[in-house]
């Protein structure tokens, strides 16, 4: 009996002592345990009032490490963002990464983040909201951009008047409500004129709603207000050449490249403009640049083509061509055409028909039909050389190129079948009166319709 009573109470005892390290949970079970092994009720009870004494002490051990977590989590929120969004805000164009950034630029980046339309349904009179900034579809329509779209971020809590109007007229932009945006925008600048990043805002809404003289006043006050601010710059130029004025769009994109000399969109830009002032020695150098910039870039392929086939340097302009066509998803009607002009000017006839094949079953188009039908003639195809012409003027009745290969095509089967086939020639001397009263100056077909207007001796 005495040892029975000694492992009786030594059991109870480590029971006893095991019971405060058990969760409030546990503390019925415990106790149940406690009492078939046949502990005193005294015991029992000092057992029960240790653990709730335990866990009391271990809830709030929990509860203030919690406040502190939270607290720290507080304290550092702020230069964690700054810190993301110096790392994830996107690029325009490629950027020197020794170049100064201010403050303002990096947050006027960020709120040209926008989210994506997809699925939105915007207002009357305006657009799918704008996909963030990736530059390769900021001028001259679309490229389209292929490269992931990161979310908006959350910015910080706007705290100055005119931020507090710029981050609603954000929202009233990714709404589709224009309007009230740009009076959000017009607000933020009544606030404080040298805002910078409410005029260019407002003049990208102007660039989408195609008033262009109003856009151009925008980005001309960013300008004013920075002059050192590469996408005040940049947008100034694109919208000047828009508008038609070339010289000043040369100069702002070379202001614009005097801030980031390697940027992808100003080299373009400038090279497109080049290009069009006739001055393609100088755009060479310009687009390689840009090619440099994002090899990926079809668009900046096909330009390059482009400024090596007005040298006259067809074989790299080729090259060129077949890039941009890999690069891009679908190549579009501009590409093939030069492309197959870059292989007429070669005399390579059958690549030439073959680019033009694909094209019109991608696009029929009248141009296309037209230079199909040049292909055929100099193949000696001429049965689908007058069928290609003869198409090109059905889609297209006033393109005279067309009519002027019909009459050519015509006029070759009344000679071939020596002069005696008045029909051919009569369907040659109507095509070729219809191409000069869509254009008088064709001296060559003066002189054809002159020689062929009347009918020969011979003709049945």
């Amino acid at each position: 009996m005495t040892h029975m009573k000694t492992s009786t109470r030594t059991t109870c005892s480590k029971r006893s002592a095991q019971l405060p390290r058990l969760g409030a949970s546990m503390l019925l079970a415990g106790v149940l345990v406690s009492s078939t092994g046949g502990c005193k009720a005294v015991q029992e009870h000092r057992a029960k009032k240790q653990a709730q004494r335990e866990a009391e002490r271990d809830a709030k051990r929990e509860a203030d490490q919690l406040r502190a977590m939270q607290s720290n989590q507080e304290n550092t929120a702020d230069t964690q963002q700054s810190d993301w969004i110096r790392q994830q805000r996107p690029v325009e164009g490629a950027r020197n990464t020794n170049e100064p950034e201010s403050l303002d630029d990096v947050v006027m980046e960020i709120v040209d983040e926008r989210p994506s339309a997809s699925g939105n349904q915007t207002n009357q009179g305006s657009r799918p909201v704008q996909q963030p900034a990736t530059q390769n579809n900021i001028q001259n329509g679309n490229q389209n951009s292929t490269r992931d779209l990161e979310p908006m971020i959350d910015l910080p809590s706007p705290k100055t008047r005119e931020e507090q109007s710029i981050a609603r007229a954000v929202e009233l932009y990714a709404s589709g409500d224009l309007e009230s945006a740009l009076r959000e925008l017009e607000r933020a600048i009544a606030i404080n004129p040298r805002f910078t990043r409410a005029y260019i805002e407002s003049g990208d809404i102007y660039m989408e709603l195609a008033e262009y003289e109003k856009a151009e006043r925008q980005f001309a006050a960013a300008v004013r207000n920075e002059p050192r601010n590469y996408l005040a710059q940049y947008r100034h130029a694109n919208v000047l050449h828009k508008l038609g004025s070339l010289e000043e769009s040369k100069r702002a994109y070379l202001r614009a490249l005097s801030i980031r000399p390697s940027a992808y969109d100003a080299n373009l830009g400038l090279s497109i403009v080049l290009l069009e002032t006739g001055t393609a020695e100088q755009a060479v150098s310009y687009a390689q640049r840009a090619v440099r910039a994002d090899p990926p870039s079809g668009r900046a392929r096909m330009h390059l083509g482009n400024v090596y086939a007005a040298m006259d340097q067809h074989e790299e302009a080729i090259v060129e061509y077949q890039q941009a066509a890999d690069m891009m998803e679908a190549p579009g009607t501009g590409l093939l055409l030069n492309m197959a002009d870059s292989l007429n000017q070669l005399q390579r006839y059958a690549e030439m028909v073959g680019v033009l094949e694909q094209l019109v079953l991608i696009e029929p188009d009248s141009v296309a039909y037209e230079r199909l039908g040049s292909g055929y003639f100099r193949l000696r195809r001429y049965e689908e050389a007058l069928s290609a012409f003869n198409l090109s003027v059905d889609l297209d009745p006033n393109h005279y190129p067309g009519l002027n290969g019909i009459a050519v095509c015509e006029l070759n089967n009344y000679l071939w079948n020596g002069k005696t086939d008045g029909s051919a020639r009569e369907r040659a001397v109507d095509a070729m009166r219809r191409s000069l009263r869509i254009e008088r100056q064709q001296p060559k077909i003066v002189e054809l319709l002159r020689r062929y207007s009347n009918a020969a001796g011979s003709e049945q």
